[in-house]
């Protein structure tokens, strides 16, 4: 899948492996977007996402595939990630429940040193959206991700939709992949704090019955927000202050907006 990229990764893919099946969309849809497109057009009875900026190394898929198989409840099952530099510290090997007021979670074993002490597979709340291996059949009961997103959240609010009709999510440590982790928007951009803000905003809108749905939103307008303006004023960062109070608007403004018309004004 080509979302719109401006550097012809879909020809040199075509050139290199012709029996790949490229998809080309001509405006990005965001990651929820690109994925869903790639979803509708797989026939397989298992649908395999995975970030391009990811390596794969003694690529062990067929783990994941026992691991689904295991239980008829298990509709995603997601792989050990490591990070790909240095001595590959560990991504992610779960994650915890985000809290209910300040909508924060943490990744199991998050920049550890692996030593083997996550490679016991686990039930783990919401998917890591750098990879993960999805029952069809579940998806044709859940739905499609949500692309209000854009970037950022979707992979959480879409685990929530699956959990909430009895399905479960899997750690499967005998499965590694290497992330390169935020190449493509940096850890420090506009884009990045942009998304950031709006959407853990709109986690919390779209699924009251996993947050304390006013608490979470003093908590993130009153405190974080606040916290956010300042810092970026004082420290000189105006585009990441920009960046700040255009998602907390943009939030704001889809109160008076319908879901399809606040995704294309927040995308523009």
């Amino acid at each position: 899948m080509d979302n719109a990229s401006n550097n012809q990764e879909a020809e040199t893919i075509a050139q290199r492996y012709p029996q790949v099946k490229i998809i080309k969309s001509k405006n990005n849809l965001g990651f929820a977007g690109g994925n869903n497109i790639g979803i509708q057009a797989a026939k397989g009875k298992y649908i395999f996402l995975v970030n391009n900026d990811t390596i794969f190394k003694d690529f062990n898929i067929q783990s994941l595939i026992d691991r689904i198989h295991s239980s008829s409840d298990i509709a995603i099952v997601c792989p050990k990630i490591r990070f790909a530099w240095g001595n590959h510290p560990i991504q992610f090997a779960g994650y915890s429940k985000l809290t209910r007021i300040s909508v924060r979670n943490r990744a199991i074993g998050f920049n550890e040193e692996d030593h083997g002490q996550y490679d016991t597979a686990h039930p783990t709340p919401y998917a890591h959206g750098a990879a993960m291996l999805i029952r069809r059949d579940a998806i044709d009961k859940v739905g499609m991700m949500p692309e209000c997103y854009f970037l950022y959240y979707e992979e959480l609010d879409w685990s929530m939709m699956f959990n909430r009709v009895g399905y479960q999510i899997w750690y499967e440590p005998k499965c590694t992949i290497y992330h390169k982790e935020s190449q493509a928007t940096g850890q420090d951009s506009p884009l990045r704090t942009y998304y950031m803000t709006r959407n853990r905003l709109l986690l919390v809108q779209r699924n009251p019955k996993e947050f304390n749905k006013t608490l979470a939103y003093l908590y993130l307008f009153g405190i974080v927000a606040i916290r956010d303006i300042l810092k970026y004023t004082f420290t000189s960062h105006y585009d990441l202050l920009k960046a700040t109070l255009r998602g907390l608007w943009h939030f704001i403004y889809k109160q008076s907006l319908g879901t399809a018309a606040f995704t294309k004004a927040t995308a523009d």
